[in-house]
């Protein structure tokens, strides 16, 4: 099994391109379903998650083709999808397949409006807390569905004539909730309005998407989303946004490890709560036509606090990187995580490089020290791992993160991007 190697010590210095946002490709490869025309994404990434769903909507008939690469096309440049689903060869997502990423339960939504019927594993994914698929399933009811669950799936039919549009309310804020039932809702007869809808800009960009295709949405991006119906979707080409988790996590990594770095077609409007808690940590961030430069000079790290809140609160998915940069700051933080109820396994790992970490419940109260000294550290999850490669970067010696196969279902080339820019890092096979 791969293992990541890092010697800390070196500053960042360069440019780091970003990738295309992981939880935007997704959805938008599942919204290949809706249609019997080719869908082409851009700037898809290169990524373990993007693999793996290709598989599952393979098993659905949904063939796929990456486009060449254009002369001067930088190597970490993202990829060029077409996308087709002409014909729906199987509406059973099984559970060999769906168990590996929750994100592909999302399928039951668009096989559900196009077909009919749909028959979709209950899912697996990161261990970081349960995240139940019952907002799912009320809000495909509200649509008309009958659904019901029989030895670990969930087995849902549409009305005759399909499904009909309808108030969906969610009790509380679910990101693939809102995907799967604006996806449903596309190809519904009448109007949908989902309210307490998710407003990450993946959602916003999965909109953007349906509307090229044919869809009539309003509101994405807002608590509120309008979905008028209508009876088929067409093919269109989509660039998915950069991803602002990855823009990030690398913004933290050069907060850490010190440095100067442009964030190459990064955007500062999809992640101002971050970039402002990195200023007031110390960094320094300016917004340039084409990304974002971040630096740190030899001045200490200042302690901030925060809690992880949706949309366009601090993101639950750059919590752990926060962690790790406080470990280093001047004072006490606290992180209260809101999100999920399992998310602070790194702690531990953390504490093994010397941080001074503390739990209460769901707030990690952490001392900043001096001084971490690397060690061998056991990735846990997606977020988690990244955050003991950000910790690695300014520990003393040597860290070897085992398990790295987390890293790969969410970064693309973190090693790569991270070496151009000086960093000393390396996977070792096993």
């Amino acid at each position: 099994m791969d293992k990541i190697r890092v010697v800390g010590g070196k500053a960042l210095t360069g440019s780091i391109p970003i990738s295309g946002a992981k939880n935007a490709a997704l959805p938008l490869m599942i919204a290949s379903l809706l249609t019997d025309e080719t869908l082409t994404l851009e700037n898809l990434p290169r990524l373990r998650d993007v693999q793996l769903l290709f598989q599952i909507l393979s098993n659905h008939g949904v063939d796929h083709s990456i486009q060449g690469k254009r002369n001067g096309q930088d190597e970490m440049s993202g990829q060029t999808v077409d996308l087709s689903a002409r014909a729906i060869v199987d509406t059973t997502a099984p559970y060999e397949l769906v168990s590996r990423m929750r994100a592909s339960f999302w399928v039951i939504g668009p096989l559900l409006a196009r077909m009919g019927e749909a028959r979709v594993s209950l899912p697996g994914g990161c261990a970081i807390g349960t995240r139940p698929v019952d907002f799912f399933i009320q809000g495909l009811k509200a649509l008309g569905a009958e659904i019901d669950i029989e030895r670990g799936y969930a087995v849902a039919r549409a009305p005759a004539g399909g499904l009909i549009g309808n108030r969906v309310v969610f009790p509380k804020v679910s990101v693939g909730a809102t995907h799967t039932i604006m996806m449903a809702a596309a190809l519904a007869r009448g109007e949908t309005v989902i309210e307490n809808a998710a407003r990450e800009p993946e959602v916003a960009d999965v909109a953007r998407c349906l509307v090229a295709m044919g869809a009539r949405i309003e509101g994405a991006g807002t608590s509120t989303i309008h979905i008028e119906g209508v009876p088929r979707l067409g093919g269109a080409r989509h660039r998915v946004l950069p991803d602002r988790i990855e823009t990030g996590t690398y913004a933290m990594a050069v907060a850490m490890a010190g440095g100067d770095v442009v964030l190459e077609g990064a955007s500062a409007d999809l992640l101002e709560a971050p970039l402002e808690t990195l200023r007031q940590a110390g960094a320094e961030i300016d917004v340039l036509n084409h990304g974002i430069r971040v630096r740190r000079n030899g001045h200490g790290i200042h302690a901030v606090s925060i809690t992880t809140e949706p949309y366009p609160g601090f993101p639950t998915d750059l919590q752990a990187q926060l962690m790790a940069l406080m470990t280093r700051a001047k004072g006490t933080s606290t992180i209260t995580e809101t999100i999920f109820e399992n998310r602070f396994m790194h702690v531990q790992e953390l504490a093994r490089l010397g941080a001074d970490i503390h739990l209460d419940g769901q707030t990690a109260t952490i001392n900043g020290v001096s001084t971490l000294k690397g060690a061998p550290v056991m990735a846990t999850d997606l977020r988690a791992s990244v955050s003991l490669v950000i910790a690695g970067l300014a520990a003393e010696g040597e860290t070897e993160v085992h398990r790295v196969y987390h890293l790969d279902r969410g970064f693309e080339r973190l090693e790569d991007k991270l070496t151009r820019c000086g960093a000393e890092i390396e996977r070792i096979s096993a």
